[in-house]
Parts: structure tokens; sequence; C-alpha cells
């Protein structure tokens, strides 16, 4: 990883489950009364979001800053990108900087990778377009194991807008290299024949019934209607078809976990009666945010060799 992390699809898997293993060693941190530590002290973060994001930027912030680091944070409006100045123009000004590692979010799918190959500063993915979000798989991946043992034969239902998810293809990447049996569900034009291919075993299907039934982790998205040009579907009834009700819920295992990598949007991809039960590990999610960037932001950073 001396490029930082871009994707989860070029990780071997002993790689990933070093990243987890090291997430969890973070993890008792977040409840301690002292949250500091000198891993990264003298250490420079720049956090560069050129999309909102409430969850990833903050937790990227205190996972740099619970491990010693200092922080930037820049948006695209307050950056000169709103001047006109040129994406690659902008990185290499912040590069000459000397900062340690980038933090990147962009609209544009492979923009991350595509900095990559002319910057010597460490870049760590944190969503490009519909392309990648690797932390958001790393973090989904810890939490399973907080409810399971193993990621090993879990049937996991991925549902919603399949389509434009760099959510769900990361963990698609993820999961399928630890025996993970997938089910992908959404409406047919949100739900691309090619998703199929991502990796074995695969399941497509436009039922949220079949999708749910004997699961161990339903996993839900957001609808990204700001991705979407046009009407492929009907809004309105998309909460009837494919928003996750508690008689969805009950044909599941009886211990399912309901994942949503978040921000929710009650009443459209989710009821608030699921989102608030006890299946509910979107909280769970939230707090493995911060030790899962920890764990990259240390590997990537200062170059610990995790065991």
């Amino acid at each position: 990883m001396a490029s930082g992390l871009l994707g989860i699809e070029e990780l071997e898997r002993e790689q990933i489950q070093a990243l987890l293993d090291r997430g969890r060693y973070y993890q008792p941190m977040q409840t301690q009364p002292v949250k500091k530590l000198d891993t990264l002290r003298g250490k420079t973060i720049v956090n560069l979001f050129f999309e909102p994001s409430t969850r990833t930027r903050t937790s990227f912030e205190i996972a740099a800053k619970r491990l010693g680091a200092d922080t930037i944070s820049i948006s695209a409006q307050g950056s000169s990108l709103s001047k006109g100045e040129s994406l690659v123009d902008t990185l290499n000004t912040l590069d000459a900087m000397r900062p340690d590692a980038i933090v990147m979010r962009h609209a544009a799918s492979g923009a991350p990778h595509f900095l990559a190959r002319f910057l010597p500063t460490p870049i760590i993915n944190a969503g490009d377009g519909t392309h990648e979000h690797p932390t958001q798989a790393l973090l989904d991946a810890l939490t399973i194991l907080d409810h399971r043992p193993s990621l090993e034969g879990l049937r996991v239902a991925i549902i919603g807008d399949i389509s434009h998810s760099r959510v769900a293809r990361s963990n698609i990447h993820l999961l399928s290299k630890f025996g993970v049996d997938l089910v992908l569900c959404g409406p047919a034009p949100l739900l691309p024949s090619e998703f199929a291919q991502l990796a074995p075993g695969i399941t497509l299907t436009t039922s949220i019934e079949e999708a749910v039934s004997g699961a161990d982790v339903i996993m839900m998205l957001r609808v990204q209607l700001e991705r979407q040009n046009e009407t492929t579907f009907p809004k309105s009834e998309y909460f009837q078809f494919y928003g996750l009700h508690l008689e969805h819920v009950r044909l599941a295992k009886p211990d399912v976990i309901v994942m949503h990598p978040g921000p929710i949007n009650r009443g459209r991809e989710i009821a608030s009666e699921v989102a608030d039960s006890p299946s509910s590990a979107i909280l769970n999610q939230v707090e493995n945010g911060v030790a899962v960037r920890m764990a990259v932001l240390e590997k990537v950073v200062a170059q610990v060799v995790t065991q």
C-alpha cells in the first residue's frame, strides 16, 4: 500500500484481515476517557472532500487526531478549485506543502487512482464516484464480525440503488474474498446485470422478500438521487417495494443484523421501527468507522506492520 489505499479490489484477503484485526485493536479506545496516542505525532493529514460528507470526513479527522496527527480539512467550495484551478494543480500545490497523506473524496470515479500515479504523497480513497469506498467496506466487515465469529458462509443481502453505489462495489469485493454468499437486490433499472460478474456466486433479484429470506445480514443502501440524471423508477413507490419493513426482517435469520452506510432516509429506504430496532447495527457502523480509519491511517502513514 505504498500509494495509500485506493480500493478493496486490489487488496489480498490477508491485507484486509490485517486491517480488520488492527481496527479491532483500536475499538476499545473509543470508550476510554483519554483517546490520544503518539503514533502519528508530527504527521499531517489533509482531508480533501469534493462531495458533502458527515460520517466519513468527521471520522477520518477524529481518527487522525486520536493517533496524534495534525489535520487540515479542505472542501471544494473553500479551495482554489472554485476559482477555476484544475484538480491536478490543486493536488500538486498541496503535495508541495509535504503532507504525509491526503484523504480524498471526489465525484469522478477513478480520480484518486489517476492522481496517485503522479503524486508521491499517499492517497486514501474516501469515496470516488460510483466506483469504491474502501474504508466503508472495512468498517462494515468489522461491524459484522462484532456479531458473528466469521464472515465465511454468511448470507448477506445488499438492497437498494446498486447501480450507483460505491459502497456496494467495495463490499462485494471484500465480502466475496471471505466466502460470503451475496444477494444483490433492487429495482431492475438500478440492478445492472454486470454486477453478477464482480465476484463468483453473486445472486441478483428484484424481489426484496427473496433477498432477505434466511439472511444473516441485511445491508440497505441510500437511493442516490444526485447521481441519477433521469427518473428510472417511481420514487413515490420505492418505499413500498424496496424499503425495509419489519415483515421483511422476520423473513431473515432470527439474529439478523441490519446495516446502512448512511445517511439514512427514513420512510424511503428503511422504516423507523427497523432503524431503531435491536437488529439495527447502524450506530455500531458509525462507531467502527473511527477504529477502522485509525488502522488505515496507521498503516498508510506510519507504515506499521500489523499482525
